[in-house]
């Protein structure tokens, strides 16, 4: 037993049992020792997972493809703020900045990423050193105001803390309790109102024994971001579905999964803080509930077809046409895009605060936003 699973333990011991989403949000983000916020923490091909910036550069040379659009949207603005919230190791953010400094948007931007980890903080200021000049670190988003510019919500959404719920004769809340010393699920009451009211809100009807995850932390998150931006985007790449595909019957046992050293489990209470626990995204509610905080939904669809769309074919032309390691460079590249791989899976919405009209062209192709 690790020094967080005893604190949850002690935590429990003195207050009875917790709703499943405390128990996550410790073993994710439980100073010093959960998931999120110890100096363990493993992304990439040496962690315990990768996400799109692992893949390969070029997936940060579209985004930094999509920003330049934004910027050139909101009639070329000299205080453009790219923030990025839970970076990682910053891979991301530097395969933008080593393309955005080659574009008219290199001298109007400030590159900002939210960071509470601080053994995170310290690997991501020596990947980016030589941008030293271009970008900023601050512990929250409550720390800026009034802005120009996009969030720029990568695998983000889907860390958020989740309600675990079960469908009996009435709706019960998943709680975290103990038997003879060890962790164990309990079900009981909804801790919340809002519970319900989700359900309600998205006209979700669930059948007995019917187990799944409700996200509320969206909503505050959202919530967070209307009062930060005057003027916007906010641009978001995760997993998820719809709200008719998220709660369907054949998904009847949620979404939950947790990653640890690249293998997939469906159990939250072993490696306590050193595995990653996560949750699809019901988009629906990223759209409905932006909405409710002046965000209109510009698009949404498949990574893959947003980038085909956006132009990923110019970019490979224009970068690896004549490299010595062409075949191999593109082969990665494939798994930003086809079926069956991330360009399937991760989804991009991009959602706008303000008075302009305008169509983007990573949905030109697609654009399933009516289809939420």
């Amino acid at each position: 037993m690790n020094s967080l699973e005893q604190k949850i333990i002690e935590k429990i011991k003195k207050q009875g049992p917790i709703t499943f989403k405390t128990f996550m949000e410790m073993a994710l983000y439980e100073p010093e020792l959960g998931y999120y916020a110890s100096e363990k923490t493993g992304i990439g091909k040496t962690g315990d997972f990768y996400t799109s910036q692992h893949v390969h550069p070029v997936f940060g040379t579209m985004l930094g493809k999509q920003l330049e659009e934004m910027w050139k949207i909101m009639k070329k603005p000299s205080d453009f703020l790219i923030i990025e919230p839970g970076a990682g190791e910053g891979y991301m953010c530097k395969d933008i900045l080593d393309y955005l400094k080659k574009c008219e948007l290199s001298n109007s931007f400030i590159y900002i990423i939210i960071e509470k980890n601080p053994f995170m903080k310290v690997k991501q200021k020596s990947l980016l050193n030589d941008y030293e000049d271009k970008v900023r670190w601050i512990y929250s988003l409550e720390e800026l105001s009034d802005i120009t510019g996009c969030i720029l919500s990568n695998e983000l959404l889907d860390s958020f803390p989740v309600h675990m719920i079960e469908m009996e004769d009435e709706l019960k809340e998943i709680y975290v309790g103990l038997n003879n010393g060890s962790l164990t699920e309990i079900k009981g009451n909804p801790s919340s109102d809002d519970l319900k009211y989700y359900l309600k809100e998205f006209s979700i009807s669930l059948s007995g024994g019917y187990r799944t995850e409700i996200n509320l932390r969206i909503k505050e998150w959202l919530k967070t971001v209307s009062k930060v931006i005057s003027e916007g985007f906010i641009f978001t790449i995760d997993y998820g579905y719809p709200v008719w595909d998220y709660y369907s019957e054949d998904r009847n046992r949620g979404t939950l999964l947790c990653y640890y050293k690249h293998q997939v489990n469906e159990n939250p209470y072993k490696n306590i803080g050193g595995q990653d626990i996560t949750a699809h995204i019901n988009f629906t509610s990223v759209k409905k509930w932006g909405e409710e905080y002046d965000f209109k939904t510009i698009g949404f669809c498949q990574q893959g077809i947003f980038f085909v769309s956006l132009g990923i074919d110019e970019v490979i032309q224009e970068i690896y046409e004549n490299h010595s390691e062409y075949l191999f460079e593109i082969a990665k590249i494939k798994k930003l895009i086809l079926p069956g791989t991330i360009g399937e899976t991760h989804k991009v919405m991009i959602q706008y605060k303000g008075r302009k009209n305008f169509e983007l062209r990573g949905f030109s192709i697609k654009n399933q936003k009516d289809k939420l």
